[in-house]
């Protein structure tokens, strides 16, 4: 397993909702060369027409596909159509989002199945239309890894994921607090959210991969730029992230799952030490990052979340709703809004699907939801 130490934590705290907080965070690096963030310093605010509005809308257009069983990673193909993975058993289902039929795509070999534990994250290589590459995030007996397979619709059905090809072993497993999100950034390199797997100390270790977000080339080196040369590690101090998304000056932010108090919404530092397990939610100690928003854990803990029309759109599971934060630059230009509280359930992944418009999945059929007929469904929103 290749060696990894996370690099010395930035000197920056998060900006915070509400006065009496700590200090704002220092900006990312510039993109560039050997840039480790792939970000653009912004601006202190964007122009006032791009902003988006203080308050919003959520209306649900139409129900894409529904009867999926504990669906997880979500990718939307350019040829149309959703790639969905199932978390407890390992298949893979391709849902036409026109007509909502589903065919069985494959499984990834080698998944088992605990707790929390299973097929969780997918993405399409950022060379998709030449290379047909799927990457996957899954548990096996004795980790999590990463994957890649290629991905032939012309095969027959249930046959169309080649062999898996890991890139990347090691990661700390457990039946609670895997991780598992993954998804390219607009520097083509890999993230991946991964969780402290209930053993807290992992977060802070710099010899581990639990309870960090790692940066990776898609063969699944350290990426030019990282904090330390020689690792995956991009920032530490992670309890269980499982939502990571770039907004449009290339900043990432990352949704992350409290104890018993603060869930948490991110804006990634290179380098940066989040606190867990020292801290959870806003702390204001030096050191450590504090998070641009946070909720209390029964009205969130956060899974997937999504950019569009300048605001952060997060999943919630146990808070079963869809949260808004729309953003001023680097804080939020509001109070987080709360849309379809409790009307579907737990939902686990949100991607964008055009213009104004959102993918929901839900995730009632994963052991900790009360499913209701049809469950677990894809749905259409229109967004504002």
């Amino acid at each position: 397993m290749r060696r990894t130490t996370a690099a010395t934590a930035l000197a920056a705290a998060a900006l915070v909702l509400a006065a009496g907080c700590s200090s704002g965070p220092a900006r990312p690096q510039g993109q560039g060369a050997g840039s480790a963030a792939g970000s653009r310093a912004p601006s202190a605010s964007a122009p006032a027409a791009q902003l988006p509005p203080v308050k919003g809308s959520v209306k649900v257009v139409r129900t894409v596909t529904d009867g999926l069983t504990s669906p997880w990673g979500m990718a939307a193909l350019p040829e149309g159509g959703l790639l969905i993975g199932s978390r407890d058993d390992g298949s893979v289902v391709r849902v036409d989002t026109t007509t909502g039929k589903k065919t069985a795509v494959g499984s990834v070999p080698g998944v088992a199945h605990q707790g929390e534990a299973g097929l969780l994250g997918l993405a399409l290589s950022p060379s998709y239309a030449s290379d047909h590459l799927v990457y996957a995030y899954f548990t096996t007996e004795s980790d999590n890894r990463i994957a890649r397979m290629i991905y032939d619709p012309q095969r027959p059905e249930g046959q169309q994921l080649g062999a898996p090809d890991t890139i990347l072993r090691g990661i700390p497993k457990g039946s609670i607090h895997n991780g598992g999100r993954i998804a390219f950034g607009p520097d083509r390199m890999l993230y991946a959210g991964t969780g402290e797997t209930g053993q807290t100390g992992l977060a802070q270790d710099r010899k581990s991969l639990g309870g960090k977000i790692l940066r990776m080339t898609p063969d699944g080196q350290p990426a030019y730029g990282n904090p330390e040369a020689d690792s995956l590690v991009y920032s530490l101090g992670h309890r269980n992230v499982q939502g990571l998304a770039w907004d449009a000056q290339n900043r990432l932010w990352a949704s992350e799952f409290g104890q018993d108090t603060w869930d948490e919404l991110n804006l990634i530092e290179p380098g940066g030490n989040y606190g867990w397990p020292a801290v959870e939610g806003r702390a204001g100690k030096a050191g450590y990052v504090d998070p641009v928003a946070q909720w209390k854990t029964s009205e969130a803990s956060p899974s997937g979340i999504a950019i569009a029309g300048g605001s952060v759109w997060m999943a919630a599971l146990r808070g079963e709703r869809l949260w808004r934060i729309p953003l001023d630059g680097a804080a939020p230009l509001g109070a987080p809004e709360g849309f379809l509280g409790g009307e579907f359930g737990r939902l686990r992944t949100v991607l964008g699907a055009g213009a104004g418009k959102l993918w929901v999945l839900t995730d009632n059929t994963d052991s900790r939801g009360v499913p209701k007929p049809g469950d677990d469904r894809v749905l259409e929103l229109a967004v504002t």
